[in-house]
C-alpha cells in the first residue's frame, strides 16, 4: 500500500518536471532564458527545453517591426513654434538580443531622447517654409543618427519619417490668409488680362469696321460720280453738244432729287421731312448738290 502511493507520487513528480521542462515560443518572438538570474541562452520560436526551478524565462521580445511616434515642440529660425511629428520604425536585431534586453531599460524613451536632440538641433536653423521643404532631409538625418546609436543596443532602425509639421494655430491661420490673398490676386490679374484682351479685340474690330465702312462710302461716292458722269454724257448725246454741261447737271440732280422724295414718301415708316420746294429753293439745292459733286471730283 505504501509502495503504491510512493510510486504514484514519484510518477506525478516526474510528469510535473517534464511539463515544467518544456515551453513554446510563438512565431516572431524570442525568449531570453536565465539560470539562477544570469543570462543563459536564447530560445527561438517553437518547442524548447529548460531546467525546472533553475532556468527561468527573463522576457519574450518580438522581432516584428514596431512604430514609435515622437512629437517634438521647437521653434524655427523665424520664431514660429511648431510641433514636428516623427514616426520611427524599429525592430530587435536577432543577432544582438542580449543588448536589446539588458542594455536599455526603456528603448522607447531612449529613441525619443535621440529624436528630440536631432530635431531641436536642426529645426531652429530653418525658416518655417524651409522646414516644410526639408521634411525628407530631416527624416534622413534622424534615421542616420538613430541607426548608429541604436545598433549598439541591439535595435535596427528600418525607417524614419517626418509625418507632420504643425505650426501654432494663429500662424496657420495667417498662412491660410496669405495663400487666399495670393490666389485672389492671381484671379484678379487673370480677369484683368482677359478684360484687356477683350477691349483690344473690340477696338481692333471697331477700327476694322470703320475702315471698311469708309471704304464702302468712298466706293459708293465713286460709283455715284461715275453714274452722274455717264448720265451727263448720255444727255449731251441726246440734246446735242451745244447744251451747257451745268444745265445738264442741274437736270440730272433735280431728277435724282425728286426720285429720292418719291422713295422717302413710299416708305410708311418715314418721319415727316420738310424741305424748301420753291423755285428758288430747288435752284439753291441744285447748286449745293453740284457744288458738293465738284468738290468730290476734286478730291
Amino acid at each position: 500500500m505504501f509502495t503504491s502511493a510512493f510510486l504514484i507520487v514519484i510518477f506525478c513528480f516526474v510528469i510535473g518536471i517534464l511539463i515544467l521542462s518544456f515551453f513554446t515560443v510563438p512565431q516572431q518572438r524570442i525568449a531570453v532564458v536565465e539560470r539562477f538570474g544570469k543570462f543563459n541562452h536564447i530560445a527561438t520560436a517553437g518547442l524548447n527545453i529548460k531546467i525546472p526551478f533553475i532556468d527561468t524565462i527573463r522576457s519574450v521580445v518580438t522581432t516584428q517591426i514596431e512604430q514609435l511616434d515622437v512629437m517634438t515642440n521647437t521653434k524655427t529660425l523665424d520664431n514660429v513654434t511648431v510641433e514636428v511629428v516623427t514616426s520611427v520604425q524599429i525592430k530587435v536585431d536577432e543577432n544582438n538580443v542580449y543588448n536589446a534586453v539588458y542594455q536599455l531599460s526603456s528603448p522607447a524613451n531612449q529613441i525619443k531622447s535621440y529624436v528630440f536632440d536631432i530635431v531641436r538641433a536642426k529645426i531652429p536653423s530653418m525658416t518655417l517654409d524651409k522646414v516644410y521643404e526639408s521634411k525628407d532631409e530631416i527624416a534622413t538625418d534622424i534615421e542616420t543618427s538613430l541607426s548608429k546609436q541604436m545598433s549598439e543596443f541591439g535595435y535596427i532602425v528600418i525607417r524614419s519619417l517626418v509625418t507632420d509639421v504643425k505650426p501654432d494655430q494663429r500662424v496657420l491661420d495667417a498662412m491660410n490668409q496669405i495663400n487666399e490673398q495670393e490666389r485672389l490676386r492671381q484671379a484678379a490679374h487673370s480677369r484683368a488680362e482677359a478684360d484687356k484682351i477683350i477691349l483690344v479685340k473690340k477696338a481692333e474690330a471697331e477700327s476694322e469696321a470703320m475702315r471698311l465702312s469708309g471704304m464702302g462710302i468712298a466706293n459708293q461716292r465713286r460709283e455715284i460720280i461715275a453714274g452722274l458722269k455717264q448720265s451727263i454724257v448720255e444727255l449731251q448725246d441726246v440734246l446735242g453738244s451745244g447744251v451747257n454741261p451745268a444745265e445738264v447737271m442741274q437736270m440730272v440732280m433735280t431728277t435724282q432729287y425728286f426720285d429720292a422724295l418719291k422713295e422717302i414718301g413710299a416708305n410708311s415708316k418715314t418721319n415727316t421731312l420738310l424741305l424748301p420746294h420753291t423755285s428758288q429753293g430747288i435752284h439753291s439745292l441744285t447748286e449745293q448738290l453740284i457744288s458738293a459733286d465738284l468738290v468730290n471730283k476734286g478730291k
